[in-house]
């Protein structure tokens, strides 16, 4: 009887480990940010200064030439007056941020991109590139920008409302803003329900004063504090702090932390940023993603520490020194000065 009851026993044991089904894992979500490095089409808009990005065939008249006269810099003039921006440059440009954006496994579910010309160009890239990943129509709204660049999301959750853009405003240096981009805000519904705002950000460029990127942090969490108490939410994009000015000013301890969370700082062990300055040969984590939870005591969903990661590992993304490789027309090589930082968040619920 004690025998029989002993077999048993083993037998509910083995029947436990091998016919039981298991639970389903948590749902989950990935977020990437890619700052694409100049995405212009080939045509001339008459209301931005994106001469730069035409054929070079057009590029060939006096009007041209006295739009690239007044640009400071000798390489960016000279790629105003030289650059050929071609359709199959353009083609080419197009295929190799698919391919980075494939890296991740089945592609990210929401990318948050910068220096996007418009709209069709993110709609070019879902239609033509990445049709197979089901990503909805391209979320972009124009903004300020002299050259025309702006921040803008694909997504394959469901899109609910409609997206805002915020203009920042810099009374103090009103000769800089249309240097600038405002914060866009889009709400998408997570697989649970839930609802999760996201804000794609492209603040000032680290040759401007500090107290303009200062200016954008505080704009951006006044947007955050906006929100209701329930709602979780993501800040993603090329926030343009250095490291060297983090580390002299404590911008992030002073706008960010704690309420944020920054990703990279939960996990991305070994990453030495995602861009590098050869000036200072130095590493920067200029492009984030932050994580707010609800202020309500409500929190379903979380990052997953173990997923940050840089999605780095296409050749034509790093130069032999590995660091990134910015796009170069002539010899259709690279793709950003920038690498995409990916983030898993995940339910804390049972599903």
């Amino acid at each position: 009887m004690k025998r029989r009851s002993a077999l048993s026993l083993v037998a509910t044991v083995l029947l436990a480990g091998c016919g039981a089904p298991d639970e389903p894992p948590p749902a989950a979500v990935t977020i990437m940010t890619f700052n694409v490095e100049n995405l212009f089409d080939t045509t001339d808009d008459p209301d931005h200064t994106d001469e730069t990005y035409l054929p070079r065939a057009a590029k060939q008249n006096d009007a041209h030439a006295a739009a690239c006269a007044p640009i400071p810099v000798d390489r960016w003039r000279t790629d105003c007056l030289e650059l050929d921006w071609s359709d199959a440059v353009l083609e080419h440009k197009l295929g190799a941020i698919a391919e980075v954006i494939r890296q991740v496994e089945g592609g990210p579910d929401i990318i948050a991109f910068q220096e996007v010309e418009h709209a069709a160009l993110l709609d070019r890239l879902r239609t033509e590139l990445l049709a197979d990943l089901g990503y909805g129509p391209a979320i972009l709204l124009e903004g300020q920008d002299r050259r025309g660049i702006d921040a803008g999301f694909l997504s394959r959750l469901p899109l609910v409302g409609e997206p805002t853009l915020h203009p920042l405003g810099f009374p103090d240096h009103p000769d800089r803003e249309p240097d600038t981009r405002g914060v866009l805000e889009a709400t998408f519904e997570l697989p649970d329900g839930t609802l999760l705002t996201g804000f794609a950000v492209h603040f000032p460029a680290p040759f401007h004063p500090t107290d303009m990127r200062v200016r954008a942090y505080e704009h951006l969490n006044a947007l955050r504090a906006a929100l209701p108490d329930d709602r979780h939410a993501f800040a993603a994009g090329d926030f343009n702090t250095t490291s060297s000015e983090d580390a002299a000013l404590g911008l992030l301890g002073q706008f960010v932390r704690p309420g944020w969370t920054v990703a990279h700082e939960t996990g991305c062990d070994g990453c030495p940023g995602t861009q590098y300055y050869a000036r200072d040969d130095s590493w920067s984590f200029l492009d984030m993603i932050l994580w707010s939870a609800p202020r309500s005591e409500n929190a379903t969903w979380t990052i997953r520490a173990d997923s940050v990661r840089l999605a780095n590992e296409v050749a034509a993304q790093k130069t032999p020194d590995g660091t990134p490789r910015r796009y170069d027309a002539a010899s259709l090589s690279g793709v950003s000065d920038h690498w995409p930082l990916a983030v898993t968040v995940h339910s804390t619920q049972k599903q």
